[in-house]
């Protein structure tokens, strides 16, 4: 792996154009495919297997006319203040508006309130059920103008109408939270490379990345129907771990500059040593986000394979598109003429960094420091004992929205069970009386004590498969009507025993309730396929079996303290007004287990990012506590910086106004600063200092088993020494030389040579000036294991000896 990408990093590096073009090719092409693209829905969901969906499979061939999967819109009316909607005149303009609504394109059928009862007892409200021949994400832009021209002359006569139901169009979402996300991070890159060409790399890329991905999701659409919230999480995922990704490496790229190597090599070399860890950590979120297809939700499974679309394009990005930028930037990256005087004397290798100085402060006191950590998450995660979930539906819309003013004109005309009216299908196919069946379920319904009103039963032309209604007296999320709707398939059982007849429960209501349930029922599975696949990928990267357990450890302290800070702030209200939660409520069932597979694949990628430098230096020959301290040297301001910019794009989402985005960008920030701060720069550190050389024990068998990625480049840095052991090195002084890539790099200038000639080059040189001698011999000697003693290959042994240049005394000692 490590030799492959610092083969690849230099391919890049010197054809950068190319690159850079095959890039620009790829983004117009997509660009142009979304032009076209149809876009992505509002996302209904369907769990199949569950009775509300086989119910609805039922009605979608029993009463085709019904549109049982079709979308469906309410258009609500209130009189204005001190009328009635009985009288002439508003009778009139809300018979008028009804009549336009039949002529809609789509629509299959529309209630009239007057001859249907759906006029409140004070006469003041009234609302139609119109009902759509195509799905949620088929509904047409004439069908949306038509709502929203009824609204307009409805208000023109007086009236107050609003909109609720799924066939409604949301308000397009405000784009300031990517904004503040992007300018937050680069004051952050600014701040930590103290240069604005270096911060403003991963940014580039990062904006780039994003932008592919988010074009190739809208493709995508053209085949599939994908929730407008794919593209939203995408979008947050794919930002983060672009810039942070970025960011890795071109800091490891600045680090091999200071050591004395040419740009093209210092490329090479951080591609070999970053770039492995990108690959390893981008990984682990794919598998993560990947793995909530297997819940068996359509729009779980587009935001997963979305976001790790997205993540994935990230990591190519990563790996190409940012090598050959850095070949434009060439050595100017080194220029910071932004540091302080903290930075420059930490350049020069005075004093110690302050993540240096709290790995010390770790080290020394891992007891007390574990038991703080612990401690402090264990009461951030209290309340999450109290943890209720519900699907989000229009009483969680933005404030002043008209989902919201429909949803709460209702509540305030019929009760908040008309938003959730449930839907009861009698399957008497195999019943010897239909009707009787139908009607002892009438009877049923009539007599349960959370039912406001019971729609009597039609039938379908057979006459031996039912349709009734019925509306609850409570709010739909609320556990009195999960309560209720449970109650009613228990009568069901009954049903079928007396008179053979099925009972099945759906409509909207219905769905969200089996759909919050199969979140609850495959969030322990999922958690263990996702937790097993992503510790064999850390067992691999580490050769550690004390790692991996205490990463997932972590992270489990992790998802539950912030399952508590989400209880506390959405479901009980605390800080929520600084927060803009205007009401409280049950979290959202997407939430948890959402949070479960993003929140584990980023603290993974802190995981990997830290650890596998500490693992780098105790390699090399450091002590346990000794790594840890120089593994914060070298990583921890920039494990630092990339959890802050994580932080700044997540938390800018709250500023979104729908619950959904701002409950995730809450969690998602909460997430990231808890298990960077507190897991990974605290609890980890402890651990591994009262552990000591046991961190990194593997049983011999195990050994033997695993294969060796070599994700810290063991293997190509011996390959590299060796290449540098098999030359003849002389004297030399340094100096400067315009390498093959066209930048100023350094170069070594030696006395005459053995031919008796002065600066002419080698025919090596000529061939391929700057280029490390010997790709091919560097390929042979990594068969070998890189043994420095090996003999050098035929081809190499003609060239002349490639000198290793001398060390940038800038070099952080």
């Amino acid at each position: 792996m490590a030799t492959f990408l610092y083969r690849l990093g230099r391919l890049a590096f010197r054809r950068r154009r190319v690159v850079v073009m095959l890039w620009v090719a790829v983004l117009a092409a997509i660009g142009i495919g979304a032009m076209s693209a149809p876009g992505t829905s509002s996302g209904a969901l369907s769990v199949p297997g569950t009775q509300s969906q086989r119910a609805i499979d039922l009605l979608r061939k029993e009463f085709p006319q019904a549109s049982a999967d079709g979308a469906t819109a309410r258009v609500v009316f209130e009189a204005p203040s001190g009328q009635k909607l009985t009288s002439a005149a508003n009778k009139a303009e809300v018979e008028s508006l009804v009549a336009q609504l039949e002529k809609s394109p789509q629509v299959s059928g529309v209630t009239d309130p007057f001859t249907s009862g759906l006029v409140s007892r004070s006469g003041t409200i009234a609302y139609t059920q119109v009902s759509y021949k195509v799905a949620q994400a088929d509904v047409s832009g004439a069908a949306h103008a038509v709502q929203t021209d009824v609204v307009a002359q409805g208000e023109n006569a007086g009236l107050k109408v609003s909109l609720g139901g799924n066939a409604v169009k949301d308000k397009a979402a405000s784009k300031a939270a990517e904004l503040i996300g992007v300018g937050v991070a680069a004051i952050v890159l600014v701040i930590t490379f103290g240069s604005m060409i270096a911060a403003g790399l991963p940014l580039l890329t990062a904006i780039l990345g994003v932008a592919a991905a988010i074009l190739s999701v809208t493709l995508a659409t053209h085949f599939f129907d994908l929730a407008s919230a794919s593209t939203t999480l995408a979008l947050m995922l794919g930002l983060a771990v672009a810039i942070d990704y970025a960011l890795f490496i071109v800091s490891r790229y600045r680090n091999e500059i200071r050591d004395g190597h040419g740009p093209e090599e210092a490329c090479g070399r951080a591609l070999g040593t970053a770039g492995s860890a990108v690959v390893f950590a981008g990984l682990t979120v794919i598998v993560a986000l990947s793995g909530l297809s297997v819940i068996g939700i359509g729009t779980l499974t587009a935001m997963g394979l979305a976001s790790a679309f997205a993540v994935s394009v990230a990591v190519i990005i990563a790996l190409t598109l940012l090598p050959a930028v850095l070949g434009f930037a060439g050595p100017r990256i080194m220029k910071g003429r932004l540091h302080t005087r903290r930075m420059k004397a930490l350049e020069r290798g005075e004093g110690e960094s302050t993540g240096v100085r709290w790995a010390k402060f770790v080290t020394r006191n891992p007891v007390k420091v574990l038991a703080v950590s612990v401690a402090g998450l264990a009461v951030l995660a209290m309340p999450a004992m109290s943890l209720k979930m519900a699907l989000n539906d229009d009483s969680m819309k933005p404030p002043g929205s008209t989902q919201r003013v429909a949803y709460e004109t209702l509540s305030k005309g019929f009760g908040p069970g008309f938003n959730g009216p449930l839907t009861v299908v009698v399957d008497a196919r195999d019943s010897d009386d239909p009707k009787a069946a139908a009607q002892d379920a009438y009877t049923m319904l009539s007599k349960l004590d959370d039912v406001a009103a019971v729609r009597p039963p039609s039938f379908n032309q057979a006459g031996d498969v039912a349709l009734l209604g019925a509306v609850p007296k409570s709010a739909p999320t609320s556990e009195a009507t999960k309560d209720l709707v449970g109650e009613i398939r228990d009568h069901g059982a009954t049903l079928h025993q007396e008179s053979g007849a099925d009972l099945m429960v759906t409509g909207l209501t219905a769905v969200n309730i089996d759909v919050s349930t199969k979140l609850s029922d495959a969030l322990v599975p999922y958690l263990a396929i996702v937790v097993g696949l992503a510790l064999v990928l850390l067992l691999l990267v580490f050769r550690s079996v004390v790692i991996p357990l205490k990463a997932a450890l972590g992270f489990l302290f992790s998802v539950v303290s912030t399952l508590g800070v989400l209880v506390a702030v959405f479901q009980w209200g605390w800080l929520k007004d600084v927060f803009g939660v205007d009401q409280t409520g049950p979290i959202v069932s997407l939430l948890p287990i959402l949070l479960v597979g993003v929140v584990f694949g980023l603290a993974m990628d802190y995981e990997v990012f830290l650890v596998s430098r500490m693992r780098e230096e105790y390699v090399h020959g450091a002590g346990p506590t000794q790594a840890i301290v120089q593994g914060f040297r070298h990583s921890g301001r920039v494990v630092t910086a990339a959890a802050v910019i994580m932080v700044s794009v997540f938390s800018g989402f709250l500023l979104d106004d729908a619950v959904l985005i701002k409950s995730i960008g809450l969690g998602l920030a909460a997430a990231v600063f808890l298990d960077a701060f507190v897991v990974r720069m605290t609890i980890v550190p402890a651990v591994m200092a009262l552990l000591g050389h046991r961190s990194w024990t593997l049983p011999k068998w195990l050994d033997r088993i695993l294969p060796n990625v070599d994700v810290e480049g063991e293997k190509l840095r011996h390959a590299l020494e060796a290449e540098q052991t098999d030359s003849a090195p002389e004297p030399v002084l340094a100096g400067v030389h315009a390498g093959s890539d066209g930048h100023s790099v350094p170069q070594s200038f030696s006395g005459l040579p053995s031919s008796g000639a002065t600066d002419a080059p080698g025919p090596a040189q000529q061939a391929a000036p700057g280029k490390a001698r010997g790709l091919s011999g560097l390929k042979q000697r990594l068969a070998r294991g890189g043994d420095a003693t090996a003999p050098a290959d035929s081809t190499g042994s003609q060239a002349p000896a490639r000198r290793k240049p001398l060390k940038n005394p800038m070099r952080r000692r």
